[in-house]
């Protein structure tokens, strides 16, 4: 077979500037490992796991209590622990990155202009939605799900449950009554963050008759939180804008086990019932720092996007901007409406530094 021609080769210059140039150059300097090229690179991170995941861990200085006994306790899947004795928090190295007055996010809707929202706002809003949980009797290892669009919302409910060591787990608008329910009950949760309107496709959605019937099946839920303007739902709730109105709680943040859930996704459910799959707190901290610092490339500063709704992993694949110091952009909408250029124009206007979306809406273009 004929080679296919090369469509794109990094210049010089960005090679020189590549966060994975940057990496190579510490392991010279911190352990004098030397390394030609990126396949020589490659095949040591993979004949020396232990090695490679120890150096990822200083180089991005991990914060943490305890120190962990060993990167691995076996190699064998499953009960492999990783890091164990080590304590930490992922939304305390999102705010970490904290720049006063900066732009932390940047969403848009088809119903809304562009917004910038500030860290300041983000870890003020993140805050409150946490005094609202500790107050709710939320503890470490309890289960915060959310109904809810991909809007700020939804990642202040997240970094709030994370930092109390909750657990987080979300579905789509679009998904019906039982879909919710069949992901949803396994895992038995404490808190429903839900909003009852969402519009796609030019068209407004009411999802009321749905949270209602997800929170009569599922017994396990104590609070709802309902983000609305005027609820029609008929059992009890919080309103989200309440909860918003304190600014005076002090974000902070409970350190937990490297191997302790961060949050739950979902298979299809197309052989059965959607399957739970959990994710680590440390595993998800490292992984996600590693893919977005070297695959990626995200330097501080650089906007990224991913076209995604809080049902697909790559929602919780774009937090990670926050973690990496970028700009996390987010659209709530169609790809579609009012025709295929919407995210194009949203790109353009937003000065995307990088976007991420799916083989269809490509193909569709």
């Amino acid at each position: 077979m004929a080679m296919r021609k090369v469509l794109w080769k990094p210049t010089a210059e960005s090679i020189k500037n590549a966060n994975l140039t940057r990496y190579r150059t510490w392991l010279v300097e911190h352990l004098g490992l030397n390394f030609k090229d990126y396949d020589q690179l490659w095949q040591w991170s993979i004949n020396h796991i232990d090695d490679f995941w120890k150096s990822l861990w200083s180089y991005f200085n991990i914060i943490s209590d305890g120190e962990y006994k060993a990167v691995r306790s076996g190699d064998k899947m499953p009960g492999i622990k990783w890091f164990e004795g080590a304590h930490l928090n992922y939304a305390e190295h999102i705010f970490r990155n904290f720049k006063q007055g900066e732009t932390a996010i940047i969403h848009a809707s088809e119903k809304t202009p562009i917004q910038h929202i500030t860290w300041d706002e983000l870890k003020q809003d993140t805050a409150a939605f946490q005094s609202f949980l500790v107050a709710s009797g939320v503890r470490q290892g309890d289960r915060v799900v959310a109904y809810i669009p991909c809007v700020p919302q939804a990642t202040v409910a997240f970094l709030a449950a994370n930092s109390i060591g909750a657990v987080w787990s979300s579905c789509s608008p679009d998904f019906g009554t039982q879909s919710v329910i069949d992901r949803f009950a396994q895992i038995e949760p404490k808190v429903f963050v839900a909003m009852d309107k969402y519009s796609y496709g030019g068209k407004e959605f009411d999802k009321s008759e749905v949270i209602e019937a997800v929170v009569n099946a599922i017994p396990s839920i104590e609070k709802v939180v309902l983000i609305s303007s005027a609820p029609r739902i008929k059992i009890d709730h919080q309103l989200w804008s309440t909860i918003m109105k304190n600014r005076s709680a002090v974000l902070s943040f409970t350190r937990v086990e490297f191997n302790h859930p961060i949050w739950v996704l979902y298979s299809s459910g197309t052989t059965g019932l959607p399957k739970a799959i959990t994710h680590s707190q440390g595993g998800i901290l490292l992984e996600q720092l590693k893919y977005l610092t070297f695959h990626k490339d995200l330097q501080p500063g650089e906007t990224c996007f991913w076209y995604t709704t809080t049902g697909w992993m790559m929602w919780n694949h774009i937090q990670a901007s926050l973690l990496c110091e970028g700009i996390m952009v987010l659209y709530d909408g169609s790809p579609a409406f009012p025709d295929l250029n919407v995210l194009w124009k949203f790109a353009a206007d937003t000065k995307m530094n990088h976007f991420g979306t799916s083989a269809g809406f490509l193909l569709a273009n």
